[in-house]
């Protein structure tokens, strides 16, 4: 670039002053016309002041509109629309602003290629990305960490663990974002195995892992039961001398309690000088899969006494708390309290599900039918599910063919259901219309899960799952 003219050199030291300060959209539109009348909108130093100032009050469809006239631009102003766009969670004009620069003949360089498939990841728009990937090899720019690990991170971001993979194992070299971005990749995608796999790898390859990469992996350890894994990274964690923060501190006790040792997750929970609402949650959660009832109650009747609030997934863990534990009395009172608007949000269905189970589960048939009834929703799987098992456990057979048809309508094509119906048909002597039952299955063409004896289980199971 050529010098400017003194005078053109005070101008610009005066526009990158005010767009420094510049706090105002009246003052951005001043600034702006200045650009164009002083024809400086080409240069480098300004052009990034003035499109991270737009950017800054929420003006940046301004720096669009006047770049997009101008067709001889430095390729730092371009990736600079492109990052400002992408930050201010503008994927799709990253995108229009990266396809006007190859139209216009400007070459990408490995700076451009972080921020756009940063913004094709936003998008989880994996051709584009395959397409962009395809240019990045061309162009040379492959070797460069910054553009692997983000194209990682975009095959990730839609499951396409396989290409993920093929990415990573061609990597030359590799750093902490990229082991951890396959972690959470495979976490994300379910592949909770693969997940702890690549942590191993990790550490026989000598890389150090942060924060990011416990999470995530704490994440994986709780969905697999892998509690020796979990416990090893609470080992790192201790021998590390890292803070217990919110995040780390939660996703430890979500981990043992997933895993059964809520012990010593409570252990975790009281060493922690913060919580939010979600370590709370993690803890009662936890206490509730124990079936610590009374001590979930307790340690709910603290939190309510503190300065964070229960929300609607504390209640669900209470809740599911009381019923596995027996606590009738003392859910039916948390219950009515929340449908009283004693904590500021309406019970949803997950909730009035755990209330459901909870008389069911108890004998108390009737108020549990009342509250299906009174219920501002559409019944559920999970509602009736605990019913059904409620009814079963308690031999009202009649309640029990209830709701076993109730789920046939919701879920026409599982057997599982058919099968208890028939069941429960048997039971009651009705041998006629358990045969009717066999003959519907075969006219639907469903045929009985050799493990059918595990079907029971299912409706209890699908309240599990709202605390689990």
């Amino acid at each position: 670039m050529l010098p400017l003219p003194r005078t053109n050199a005070a101008a610009v030291d005066r526009l990158i002053h005010l767009l420094d300060t510049c706090a105002s959209t009246i003052h951005i539109k001043q600034i702006q016309a200045q650009l164009i009348r002083q024809n400086l909108c080409e240069d480098t130093t300004i052009g990034y002041g003035f499109i991270t100032a737009c950017q800054s009050v929420g003006l940046l469809e301004s720096a669009h509109r006047l770049y997009s006239q101008i067709k001889k631009l430095d390729v730092f102003i371009w990736n600079t629309l492109i990052k400002c766009s992408s930050h201010a969670q503008s994927p799709h004009k990253s995108i229009s602003v990266y396809t006007r620069m190859n139209r216009n003949g400007v070459f990408p360089n490995h700076y451009t290629f972080p921020f756009v498939l940063k913004a094709l990841s936003d998008l989880r728009d994996v051709k584009r990305g395959q397409c962009v990937h395809t240019q990045i090899v061309k162009m040379g720019q492959l070797n460069d960490i910054y553009v692997q690990n983000s194209l990682l991170n975009v095959y990730a971001s839609v499951g396409s663990m396989d290409l993920c993979q093929k990415v990573f194992d061609e990597m030359p070299q590799r750093d902490v974002v990229s082991w951890t971005v396959m972690i959470t990749g495979y976490r994300e995608a379910g592949r909770f195995d693969n997940a702890l796999n690549v942590l191993e790898r990790m550490e026989f390859a000598g890389v150090r892992p942060n924060q990011v990469t416990m999470v995530n992996s704490l994440s994986a350890c709780s969905s697999s039961g892998a509690l020796d894994v979990g416990m090893r990274i609470h080992g790192f964690v201790k021998r590390s001398g890292w803070e217990l923060d919110v995040i780390l501190g939660t996703s430890l006790i979500d981990m043992y309690g997933k895993c059964g040792r809520i012990e010593e997750g409570l252990g975790v929970f009281q060493s922690m000088e913060e919580k939010n609402v979600f370590t709370w949650n993690a803890l009662i959660k936890g206490l509730a899969l124990a079936k610590s009832g009374e001590e979930a109650v307790w340690w709910f009747s603290q939190m309510e006494q503190g300065e964070i609030k229960p929300d609607e997934v504390t209640l669900i863990g209470v809740l599911f708390a009381c019923s596995h534990s027996g606590l009738v009395q003392v859910g039916e009172s948390i219950f009515r309290s929340l449908v009283d608007g004693k904590y500021g949000f309406a019970p949803g269905i997950k909730h009035y599900a755990c209330a459901v189970d909870l008389f069911a589960r108890s004998g108390h048939l009737e108020e549990a039918s009342k509250i299906i009834n009174e219920m501002p929703f559409e019944p559920t799987k999970p509602v009736w599910g605990a019913f059904l098992a409620g009814s079963r456990a308690h031999g009202n057979l009649e309640m029990s063919e209830f709701a076993a048809w109730k789920l046939i309508e919701l879920q026409p094509e599982n057997s599982g259901y058919y099968v208890i119906l028939a069941s429960i048909y048997s039971m009651m002597g009705r041998w006629i219309d358990a045969e009717k039952i066999r003959e519907l299955m075969k006219e639907r063409g469903l045929k009985k899960d050799l493990g059918c004896s595990s079907v029971e289980h299912q409706p209890l199971d699908s309240v599990n799952e709202l605390v689990a």
